[in-house]
């Protein structure tokens, strides 16, 4: 059986606009690394959304980091102000990764 050690999982909706601030949240908090995934379209509160391919001025990326509890928690409050006036989405889970030392 292989081990696995439990770490935490982060998801982040974000518009383009915000994505640099979020990956200068992330290297404050410790967080030692992240993958921006851009996305196409969705369906939300506000309804369906789809990224505009001549301006990108809709373009929403998805964030994903892995990381320990406590950068995980400062990641999350360094996110706080953003959470209601850029209408952030964010998953936190646990995962079990099988080589921990790398987050």
């Amino acid at each position: 059986m292989i081990k696995t050690t439990q770490r935490v999982r982060i998801e982040v909706l974000v518009d383009a606009p915000l994505a640099p601030r979020l990956a200068q949240i992330a290297e404050d908090a410790g967080l030692t690394g992240y993958t921006l995934i851009r996305t196409e379209r969705g369906r939300g509160r506000q309804g369906e959304w789809s990224e505009d391919l001549i301006s990108g001025a809709t373009a929403k990326y998805l964030f994903l980091a892995v990381a320990r509890d406590e950068r995980a928690d400062a990641f999350l409050v360094g996110l706080h102000p953003y959470l209601e006036s850029h209408g952030l989405v964010v998953l936190r889970s646990t995962v079990d990764v099988i080589r921990p030392e790398l987050f």
